[in-house]
């Protein structure tokens, strides 16, 4: 019972979509109406500015790790830790209490990941940020460092069952951002930096 309940909370918790609320809360717009259409950092720093991007970033790091936490007292089970850690990020990407129109699950994946291997997030988040600060490419830094963990998690010798934890976290991170890798192929990402004019009720800007 314990373990069902722990993947609930998990999922229940990475529902709470913190760029929704950030985007009503401080402009009253649904921010999934604006920009890529995406409820995470990046489009939260387009939309609404630097500030609530890094607070936006910190609670859906946050929420990944105390999914996994939650998962640690009620079960001390390893495996049922990563499955709860699966279960934030899905709940993150198609989030319960918001029409199932959530983020693309980066930030959340790294708060999984620092509790349950802190050494392998650490280097892909590393990788991540020196390429997002070198080619201003956001989802070039995120899916290069998610791909990354899967490796790490071998390098680090993890268990295999860490490894399969991983590759299942890399998928899903690449799978949320195909239009970007296919922007990226095409030249026509937009870089970090880039404004939406919240006032002009644009809607998804990127196609």
């Amino acid at each position: 019972m314990n373990n069902v309940l722990a993947l609930l909370a998990a999922y229940l918790l990475g529902s709470v979509s913190f760029g929704y609320l950030a985007g009503k809360l401080l402009k009253g717009i649904d921010i999934r109406q604006f920009g890529s259409g995406n409820a995470g950092t990046t489009n939260i720093q387009r939309t609404l500015g630097t500030g609530p991007a890094i607070a936006v970033l910190i609670l859906d790091a946050a929420k990944g790790l105390a999914a996994v936490l939650i998962a640690q007292a009620l079960t001390g089970n390893p495996p049922v830790m990563m499955l709860a850690g699966v279960a934030a990020v899905l709940g993150h990407n198609w989030p319960v209490f918001f029409g199932f129109k959530g983020g693309r699950g980066i930030a959340t994946s790294v708060g999984v990941i620092l509790g349950l291997a802190p050494g392998v997030i650490l280097i892909a988040t590393a990788v991540g940020v020196i390429l997002i600060a070198t080619t201003r490419y956001v989802s070039l830094g995120s899916v290069t460092g998610a791909v990354l963990i899967p490796m790490l998690m071998i390098i680090f010798s993890h268990d295999f069952s860490y490894v399969i934890f991983g590759t299942a976290l890399a998928a899903l991170a690449v799978w949320r951002h195909k239009e970007n890798i296919t922007r990226l192929l095409n030249g026509t990402e937009n870089k970090l930096g880039a404004k939406v004019d919240v006032s002009a009720k644009e809607k998804k800007v990127e196609k």
